[in-house]
C-alpha cells in the first residue's frame, strides 16, 4: 500500500498531512514542503530493503581523543565568544541588524586570522569586490592576506574554494546565494536552505571553516528556515544599538564552548575595537548617587558584568500610565510592578514608569529582578541607592528573593571596580574573599522598608 505523502515546515519542523499556505505551528506562510521518497523505487520497507547501505563503524562513548584544536584569532573578543579560537571544519552563522557592523568584524577577523597563518578567503554577494577594498582601506588592512572575490552562483564559489584550497571561507551574505539545482529566487526558504547544506557539507568534507553572515528579520531572528541553525555549529548574534558605540558578539549555540558568551567591541571611525573590561566602559559615564539608579552586578555567558539600571516614575496625564522598558523585558517589569502593589503596598497607578538600561545593552537574567525594583524604588520615593553598592538577585511572586549563581564572580567584579557594599537574597553563597559588605535581604518587603524606608 502507498504512503499518503508527508509535507512538513521549512521553519519549525511540523508535519502536516496536507499542504496549506500557513503552518499551524509557527504561522510561517508558504514554508510548508512535500517530503522527498527516501528511495527511486517508493517508500516503505520493501523498496528501502531492496538495497542495503554500508555499515557504520561505532566507537565507545569513553575515549582519550584530544580536544579540536583550535585557531587563535588574536582578537581576544572573538577567541572567547568562539570558545578559544576557530575549529577547522566548523560552520559558523552570523547574524545580525543591518549596518551594526558584521562586514567590518568578519573583514577584521578575516585579517587576523590571515595574519597568522591561515589562507583566508572573503565572498561578498552582497557588494563589488571594489567596496570591500574600500572598506579595507578604511580599516587599515588593504595590505592584508585576503583572497577577495565577489559572486552569488554556489556552484561557481565551491569550485573555486576547490581550487585554492582555503582554511578559512567568508561568504557574506548566505541569503545572496543561489543553487542552479532549485527552482526558486535568491534568498527564498528553499535557496537558503540548500545553499547553507552544501557550504556546511563542504565544510566538513574539505576541513575548511565556514563562516555565514545571516540577515535578521525585523523580530531579530536569522531570517531563512530554521533548520539553518542546526546545521551550523555555532551561531553569533551580533548586537547593538546605532545610538551607541557598544557592539555585543554572542553565542546562541556553541558546540565546542559555551553558549550565552559575549564578546564587547566599540565601534571607531577606524573599525570595531575590541573593550577588555566592559563593567567600566559600561559605568564610565555614570553620575554620582542619583535617584532611579542602581547598578547590576550580572553574569554574560562566563563573564561578570556590571551595568546601570535608570528608573523613572512620573505622575500621568494619561487614563491609562505609561509602562515603558528599554534593555529589560516588559512584561517582567509588568511583574515586579505587580509584587510590589501586592506585597508592599506600594501603588504604582497614576504613575508613568520608563526604566532603562544604560549603554544600549540588553539584560536578560532573572537576577536583575532586584536591580529593577531597586531602581524603581529609588525613583519612587526619590531616595538615592549609595553610589558604592551593587544590586542583585531574583524576585519571586510571593516577593520573596532568591539566590543566584556565582554570587563570588559578581562580588569579585564589583570589588575590582571599587564598590564596597552589595544587597543579595539570603542564602547567597559566598566567602567573603571579595571584600565587599553584602546586606542579605529575605524579601522585597525588606528592601522597600530597610533601604528606602517605604512600605
Amino acid at each position: 500500500m502507498a504512503r499518503a505523502p508527508a509535507f512538513t515546515c521549512s521553519a519549525c519542523g511540523a508535519v502536516h498531512a496536507k499542504w496549506s499556505g500557513r503552518c499551524d505551528a509557527c504561522g510561517a506562510w508558504n514554508a510548508i514542503i512535500e517530503d522527498a521518497p527516501l528511495s527511486a523505487a517508493g517508500p516503505g520497507a520493501a523498496a528501502l530493503g531492496a538495497k542495503r547501505g554500508r555499515t557504520i563503524p561505532l566507537a565507545d562513548l569513553a575515549h582519550d581523543d584530544p580536544p579540536p584544536p583550535r585557531a587563535p584569532s588574536g582578537l581576544a573578543e572573538l577567541d572567547r565568544v568562539l570558545g578559544g579560537g576557530l575549529v577547522p571544519a566548523s560552520a559558523i552563522l552570523v547574524g545580525g541588524d543591518p549596518g551594526i557592523g558584521k562586514s567590518t568584524l568578519l573583514l577584521q577577523a578575516a585579517a587576523a586570522f590571515a595574519t597568522r597563518g591561515l589562507r583566508c578567503v572573503y565572498i561578498s554577494g552582497e557588494e563589488a569586490a571594489a567596496q570591500v577594498r574600500m572598506r579595507a582601506q578604511r580599516l587599515g588592512l588593504g595590505q592584508a592576506a585576503v583572497r577577495l572575490g565577489a559572486e552569488t552562483s554556489l556552484r561557481d564559489i565551491l569550485t573555486t574554494l576547490d581550487a585554492e584550497k582555503p582554511d578559512l571561507v567568508i561568504i557574506d551574505s548566505i541569503q545572496t546565494m543561489w543553487s542552479d539545482t532549485v527552482e526558486a529566487a535568491p534568498g527564498s526558504v528553499s535557496q537558503v536552505r540548500a545553499a547553507a547544506h552544501e557550504l556546511v557539507t563542504f565544510a566538513k568534507r574539505r576541513g575548511v571553516s565556514v563562516i555565514l553572515v545571516g540577515h535578521v528579520t525585523k523580530d531579530g531572528q536569522i531570517a531563512g528556515p530554521r533548520v539553518v541553525e542546526h546545521m551550523v555549529d555555532c551561531v553569533l548574534y551580533f548586537e547593538g544599538d546605532r545610538g551607541h558605540e557598544f557592539r555585543l558578539l554572542r553565542a546562541v549555540k556553541n558546540r565546542f564552548g559555551p553558549a550565552g558568551e559575549i564578546g564587547v567591541f566599540e565601534m571607531t571611525g577606524a573599525g570595531l575595537s575590541e573593550v577588555a573590561n566592559p563593567s567600566a566602559l559600561f559605568l564610565g559615564d555614570r553620575e554620582g548617587p542619583q535617584p532611579g539608579s542602581a547598578v547590576f552586578a550580572g553574569i554574560e555567558g562566563t563573564r561578570p558584568l556590571l551595568v546601570e539600571f535608570q528608573a523613572l516614575v512620573a505622575p500621568s496625564a494619561l487614563g491609562q500610565p505609561r509602562r515603558s522598558a528599554v534593555g529589560w523585558d516588559g512584561g517582567r517589569l509588568s511583574m515586579i510592578l505587580a509584587v510590589l502593589e501586592r506585597r508592599c503596598g506600594l501603588s504604582f497607578a497614576g504613575l508613568d514608569v520608563y526604566l532603562n538600561v544604560a549603554g544600549g545593552l540588553r539584560v536578560t537574567e532573572p537576577a536583575a529582578d532586584l536591580a529593577v525594583a531597586a531602581a524603581l524604588l529609588s525613583a519612587r520615593e526619590d531616595v538615592a541607592l549609595p553610589a558604592d553598592t551593587v544590586v542583585f538577585g531574583e524576585i519571586s511572586l510571593s516577593g520573596a528573593l532568591r539566590p543566584v549563581s556565582q554570587t563570588e564572580s559578581r562580588l569579585k567584579e564589583a570589588g575590582k571596580l571599587g564598590f564596597s557594599a552589595a544587597i543579595a537574597p539570603t542564602r547567597s553563597a559566598f566567602t567573603g574573599d571579595a571584600g565587599l559588605t553584602v546586606r542579605q535581604m529575605p524579601d522585597l518587603v525588606a528592601v522597600a522598608g530597610e533601604i528606602f524606608g517605604a512600605g
